[in-house]
């Protein structure tokens, strides 16, 4: 029996194939927030076929001789570059009818009025399209892009399941190994970025800036299928990083990741500078063209992420986000609420130790 089993499994796969190759739908399993769909990313197949070609054994081995690293690299530098000349204006349409990009989210809305495809790529909102969850709570954290988003309760969890690189590490990101250490057995969300999506970051959390720092690095893809490949990309990408101190979360680590075609990663100036307030949905910064990648982490107990995006993750199917969506929840008391607590039972008179003991 097993010769048709195995002939009926791969016709089921051909015929699977054929149905999702004329809506470029040959990318990861993602699940539609808003429709409650499971879907595949847009793709080109030739795209695909390439990152199956660049991310196996075989090539990961090549890798050790730096020769794919500098390749991509300096392909990605080169086509940066010419995402701003006034040529790579023409691309704009068949980009948008590709993947059917809604442009009435987008101000401008006619493709027209952006003079290069860079201009394009980082095109802004029109206000009111992404709402953010609870504004005005700020046990609320929020999603910080338009992107496929995977969540786990630990660092372990997410290498386990989904980020495959030997060497990631929060120090490793971060490379500094004190603020690493505040991170361990952190909760982290990983965020993925493809072409087509809005390339504006946002703030996850409302709170203070504490340190940034940038680091220089390859433009490897963050398509799953190189997350999950031995090659360690997200520790050896360009990126931006920026602590945040929020009083509901404690201190949470925002690293923006360049990926392939990215010709820069770029935090807002004023987020730069320590000290500076900021508020939930507060645009963070840009990347410029190509796919990019965000990872947040969240202090040990700090927060407790969504239940549709945790059960997801754990099946290693992304969910497919806006920027503004509900991420999770504080899970300790804010650093107000425990003075207010604090300030109560001085009034009210706390109870000592050998009471608390005698009624107990």
């Amino acid at each position: 029996m097993w010769p048709f089993s195995w002939i009926h499994a791969a016709l089921n796969w051909i015929l699977l194939w054929l149905r999702l190759i004329p809506h470029r739908q040959v990318g990861w399993k993602s699940l539609n927030r808003k429709t409650g769909e499971l879907e595949r990313e847009q793709q080109p197949l030739l795209k695909k076929l390439k990152l199956i070609l660049l991310f196996n054994p075989l090539t990961e081995w090549l890798d050790t001789t730096h020769a794919m690293r500098l390749y991509i690299h300096e392909k990605s530098i080169k086509e940066g570059r010419e995402e701003g000349t006034p040529q790579s204006h023409n691309r704009i349409k068949s980009f948008i009818d590709f993947y059917a990009i809604n442009m009435d989210d987008f101000e401008p809305s006619d493709p027209e009025k952006y003079p290069t495809f860079e201009d394009f790529f980082v095109r802004k909102h029109k206000p009111g399209t992404r709402p953010v969850a609870e504004k005005d709570n700020p046990k609320r954290a929020v999603c910080v892009a338009d992107s496929r988003v995977v969540t786990y309760d630990t660092v372990a969890e997410g290498k386990k399941l989904w980020i495959k690189g030997t060497d990631f590490s929060i120090t490793n990101l971060v490379m500094d190994v004190k603020l690493g250490a505040r991170f361990t057995d952190s909760a982290i969300a990983s965020f993925r970025l493809s072409p087509q999506d809005y390339h504006r970051y946002h703030s996850p959390v409302s709170g203070t800036v504490k340190e940034f720092r940038s680091l220089p690095g390859d433009y490897y893809q963050v398509d799953p299928i190189a997350l999950r490949s031995a090659v360690n990309i997200l520790t050896s990408n360009a990126r931006d990083y920026v602590l945040i101190e929020s009083p509901e979360f404690g201190e949470v680590l925002f690293c923006a990741i360049g990926a392939t075609n990215v010709g820069t990663v770029y935090m807002h100036e004023k987020f730069q500078t320590p000290g500076t307030k900021i508020e939930k949905g507060d645009e963070l910064g840009i990347f410029q063209f190509g796919g990019s990648s965000i990872i947040l982490a969240f202090q040990k107990g700090r927060v407790k992420f969504d239940d549709d995006l945790r059960d997801c993750s754990k099946h290693c199917i992304q969910v497919s986000v806006e920027v503004g969506m509900s991420l999770g929840v504080a899970t300790r008391p804010s650093s107000r609420e425990q003075e207010d607590e604090t300030a109560e039972k001085e009034e009210n008179g706390a109870s000592s130790y050998a009471e608390v003991v005698k009624e107990g």
